[in-house]
């Protein structure tokens, strides 16, 4: 397990200064994100001591993974155990002399993948991110203060990312180390933080379970976004489109999609290429046992789009409403039949 320095030194930002409210009012997508995560990871550690880095990283994490937490025990019956959080993640809960102890492993491997193809691979906190997004569920999840701590890394030659989750009072009993750790993270007042931004109902993060979509996409940037099981891909002419798919087909993270929604965003698609690359998209959809939404149809791509021999599932007018009929399908397909 990697612990951060003792000592930082004179002008480094304190972990305890991150805004709490600008974090729980970020896009949530963007800390699961591959590349975004990659570029964090960089940009925290150019302008941050090594352990203010990770424990920005680390809060920053939490605060969402309890989030979605409360939400998703908020939206299922109590007790439920087909929760699953946005953050791939694979763990047994044990019983330890009345002590509650979690060991996992996250299988995509998507933090220090991302940190490796961004050059961060002297970056400290390893899978910070991960940790402290797994410290927040748990603790949303088990209603205890959870720290979770990664015990290996693939960005570090191991075969997988390992954690190992206790209660705070476990981890300062057992580890002197976790103390750095255990400090960047105020559960109490993170608590209340996220329960009263939740009360008002102000909190910008899908909810997964009851799952809702998230507002205020950037229909400007020309970028994928992936909110946990929904991915909207704008199309942005046949040449692009292939290559974007191309590209999506070598990342982790598309996999656990389930509902693509192609942003067609009043483009007029040709009866030949554009048309046959409507059709890959559907097919690579399939392929990942997900469901396909065109959003946006020009009026004169209509009749093409009816002539597709892999036609989508359902082609909507537009995009608010094809992201909202996205996430009502996806929290269908959570249900057991």
């Amino acid at each position: 397990m990697q612990s951060p320095p003792d000592g930082a030194p004179p002008g480094a930002r304190n972990p305890r200064e991150l805004d709490p409210q600008d974090v729980l009012e970020r896009d949530p997508h963007v800390l699961l994100d591959p590349r975004f995560c990659g570029r964090l990871h960089v940009q925290l550690a150019q302008g941050s001591h090594a352990d203010a880095a990770a424990a920005m990283l680390l809060r920053m994490g939490f605060l969402h993974g309890l989030a979605h937490a409360l939400r998703a025990c908020a939206a299922a019956p109590h007790g439920s155990d087909r929760l699953l959080p946005p953050l791939a993640m694979r763990y047994r809960i044990v019983q330890r002399e009345g002590r509650t102890e979690v060991h996992g492993l996250w299988p995509s491997l998507s933090e220090a993948s991302a940190r490796l193809a961004a050059g961060a691979v002297d970056a400290a906190g390893c899978c910070a991110l991960s940790a402290g997004y797994t410290s927040g569920w748990l603790s949303g999840m088990l209603d205890r203060d959870m720290l979770a701590l990664e015990q290996e890394c693939s960005a570090e030659g191991h075969p997988s990312c390992r954690f190992v989750a206790r209660e705070a009072e476990t981890w300062r009993s057992l580890d002197g180390q976790a103390a750095a750790w255990l400090d960047a993270l105020p559960f109490a007042a993170d608590r209340a933080l996220v329960r009263a931004r939740e009360a008002a109902g102000r909190l910008a993060s899908p909810s997964y379970g009851g799952i809702q979509p998230p507002a205020g996409i950037d229909r400007g940037s020309a970028c994928v976004h992936i909110w946990g099981p929904v991915m909207v891909l704008p199309f942005g002419g046949a040449e692009e489109g292939l290559r974007t798919l191309e590209l999506l087909g070598h990342d982790p993270e598309a996999q656990r999609v389930s509902v693509v929604v192609v942003d067609l965003g009043e483009a007029i698609i040709d009866s030949a290429f554009g048309a046959l690359a409507l059709e890959l998209i559907v097919r690579t959809a399939e392929a990942w046992g997900a469901e396909t939404l065109f959003a946006e149809p020009s009026v004169l791509s209509e009749p093409v789009l009816a002539e597709l021999d892999h036609p989508p599932l359902l082609v909507l007018k537009a995009l608010e409403q094809a992201i909202a009929t996205a996430f009502q399908i996806a929290t269908v397909q959570q249900r057991p039949v």
